[in-house]
């Protein structure tokens, strides 16, 4: 029931990890996570190198998963696109230090710069996030 609700076959369950697309890799860590009824998911970079659509699927298992069982999920992301989609709220780190708390809808370009910085340290605001 669990692969199923991750989104994974029975077929996968033989299969090696290096067998396994990133996502899929992706879907198996997510449902290790479920197996013990969690009440936080700590997701570092749960996308990371995934395609565009893997990453979006991954997230809205990720947001499923949190409303359908009442898990909490803090998640890193470096995307600020999937920030906006996905966060309800969004914690900005700069140099270890948190320079933003707020709501997606705050996350404007006077707090990216706050985030990331100016000159060679700021980051087009489709390849970063907080």
């Amino acid at each position: 029931e669990l692969l199923s609700r991750v989104g994974l076959e029975e077929g996968h369950v033989n299969r090696p990890a290096s067998g396994l697309s990133g996502g899929q890799k992706q879907r198996v860590g997510i449902a290790r996570a479920l197996i013990n009824g969690p009440k936080l998911i700590l997701a570092d970079e749960p996308v990371a190198s995934l395609d565009p659509q893997t990453a979006q699927d991954v997230m809205d298992l990720l947001r499923r998963t949190a409303k359908e069982q009442g898990v909490a999920v803090l998640c890193s992301l470096h995307q600020i696109s999937l920030s906006r989609t996905y966060a309800d709220r969004i914690i900005g780190l700069r140099k270890g230090k948190i320079v933003f708390d707020g709501t997606p809808g705050q996350l404007g370009p006077d707090v990216l710069a706050r985030i990331f910085g100016t000159g060679r340290e700021t980051f087009a605001p489709s390849m970063a996030v907080a």
